[in-house]
């Protein structure tokens, strides 16, 4: 009778222990991929971190990546394979090891780390995949021999975040990469009809570059200008309105001396002269010269441009502002990050996310762009033998006593729902002394 009664708390001491080490177990809750044209990223949501094992197989090509003590999730979701994974599988292996299996289509690197919480994502296993004999980068070349009329003056678009990276993220749940790559393709199709412009949308689709990347792909382009567009967050909802941002001198400083530590291992180029032969004290004399022109010209144009924004939008600072984003620090191009709203703010939310409102924002960009470059045209450039017009930006209307929306709409020809949509309005209430956008056609 002991005896069973022992082998009854041995199987009920066992099972516990199973039950328990099952419910400790983590749990893969989901697997993303995301495709760049030349990478591909692959991320599994996790619950908890956990200790894993990422290793190559060849004929055929794959990735495999093990998990300890770990699950798949009854209510897991699989991406669709896509970029240099085409096919997907899992399964469970011995000592409770969750194996998932990654078909390649050609031989690739991988590169794997975990990143905590965010207010957007639990724990998540990043893995990035490059081929390991990769193509050339995609990059639109732009003729800088002299052409017909002159030159075009080439100007870099980077829409921020994107792929895994979603940006801030509005309190009605709009991305800041979705209304950042709208504004950016808004303004690519401005600077693309401007005669004597050419832009480079250096990211055209839902996945990250890395910020050196970003800077790399406009230097290769022998990029005039680099614009990087974002949207704003902020804890209280009530803060709204546009920000211009070029590089602080603590920034520059930072970069300068990280270009100088990296001469000896690569011929880099300042304003089209090498580092890699020049002493400290001359190398040091290039960076500092090419990035203080680089800074006087971005704060220059960064005014221009929050000129224009202010004929469609509030403007919070009404001088540009420095910072050291590490996406301002290409020594030579003058670099712009543009802020253009207060995505956590529901009212400027409402407007990021309507196609009137982004193609009203990337005129009023364009418009300052232009500015600038008609008052200062690259030599040898189109724009320098043919300046360009100045075009008349939208309207601000302040609304008075006794002024309807649909009146507003009628004596502006638009449509009340047009005017409603870019302003960001769910209904038709006004208040004297609130300013309103007109959309221009």
């Amino acid at each position: 009778m002991l005896g069973r009664a022992c082998r009854l708390l041995a199987i009920l001491f066992l099972g516990g222990g199973l039950l328990a080490s099952i419910s400790q177990a983590n749990e893969v809750e989901g697997i993303r991929l995301w495709a760049s044209p030349e990478s591909t990223r692959v991320v599994l949501d996790l619950d908890r971190p956990t200790a894993h094992n990422v290793f190559r197989l060849e004929n055929p090509n794959r990735l495999v990546i093990d998990l300890d003590d770990s699950r798949l999730s009854p209510s897991a979701n699989f991406a669709e394979a896509r970029g240099l994974v085409s096919n997907l599988r899992t399964g469970t292996r011995s000592g409770g090891v969750l194996r998932v299996v990654l078909d390649l289509n050609q031989p690739s690197h991988a590169n794997s780390f975990v990143l905590d919480p965010n207010s957007i994502y639990g724990y998540r296993l990043v893995v990035d995949l490059t081929p390991t004999m990769p193509a050339p980068p995609v990059v639109r070349r732009v003729p800088r021999a002299d052409t017909p009329g002159g030159r075009p003056v080439v100007i870099a678009i980077d829409a921020g975040h994107g792929g895994e990276d979603p940006g801030a993220v509005g309190p009605g749940g709009v991305h800041e990469k979705h209304v950042v790559l709208g504004i950016s393709r808004y303004l690519a199709e401005e600077v693309r009809a401007q005669p004597g412009m050419e832009p480079l949308l250096v990211r055209d689709g839902d996945y990250y570059l890395p910020h050196r990347t970003l800077t790399q792909r406009a230097m290769q382009a022998e990029a005039d200008l680099f614009l990087s567009i974002h949207a704003d967050a902020f804890r209280d909802p009530r803060v709204g309105g546009s920000t211009v941002y070029v590089l602080s001198d603590k920034g520059a400083s930072d970069e300068a001396a990280r270009r100088l530590a990296e001469r000896e291992n690569a011929s880099d180029m300042i304003g089209g002269v090498s580092l890699a032969d020049k002493d400290d004290v001359l190398a040091s004399v290039l960076l500092d010269l090419s990035q203080n022109a680089a800074i006087s010209a971005s704060s220059q144009v960064g005014q221009s441009i929050i000129k224009r924004m202010g004929t469609i939008a509030k403007i919070r600072k009404h001088q540009v502002q420095h910072a050291p984003f590490l996406v301002l620090k290409s020594p030579d191009i003058p670099s712009v990050l543009i802020e253009t709203a207060y995505i956590s703010n529901p009212r400027e939310e409402a407007a990021l996310k309507t196609s009137q409102y982004q193609r009203a924002m990337a005129r009023a960009i364009h418009d300052g762009i232009v500015d600038y470059f008609r008052d200062n045209p690259p030599p040898g450039s189109y724009l320098a033998a043919n300046p360009p017009p100045y075009r008349e930006s939208a309207v601000r209307h302040v609304i008075a006593r006794g002024d309807t929306l649909s009146e507003i709409a009628l004596r502006y020809n638009v449509s009340l729902s047009a005017l409603k949509r870019f302003n960001g309005l769910s209904n038709d209430t006004i208040r004297i002394g609130q300013v309103l956008t007109i959309p221009v056609s």
